[in-house]
């Protein structure tokens, strides 16, 4: 048995498309969120706009899309989008009320908490 360096066969990247159903306000949102950020960070500039950057992180959370699928698509490595991923949330945690003010927000409204 002798060892060969050479590959069974030719390796072919795939990429695909997929739908991904998002409203144009949840997208220009996150976009929006991200464009301000940057700015307050004085980020000079990220491998992908904004919009496509909201994009892909959508898709990697809504669809759970692998991190390296989602690189290999876009040029980008794995570890960016993770970092993207990251990022994001962490914004939109940020936007998030505490728990205990939407509570009372709620019963002054009239409603009821259990």
């Amino acid at each position: 048995m002798t060892k060969t360096k050479e590959h069974a066969g030719d390796t072919v990247s795939l990429v695909y498309q997929c739908r991904l159903p998002l409203s144009t306000h949840t997208l220009n949102y996150l976009s929006d969120l991200l464009r301000r950020h940057l700015k307050a960070i004085r980020s000079r500039w990220r491998a992908l706009p904004p919009g496509r950057i909201a994009v892909i992180v959508l898709a990697v959370l809504r669809h759970d899309q692998r991190l390296a699928d989602m690189a290999g698509g876009n040029d980008i490595a794995a570890t960016t989008i993770r970092r993207w991923r990251d990022e994001l949330i962490h914004l939109l945690a940020a936007k998030v009320p505490r728990l205990d003010r939407a509570l009372k927000k709620i019963v002054r409204r009239g409603g009821e908490t259990s």
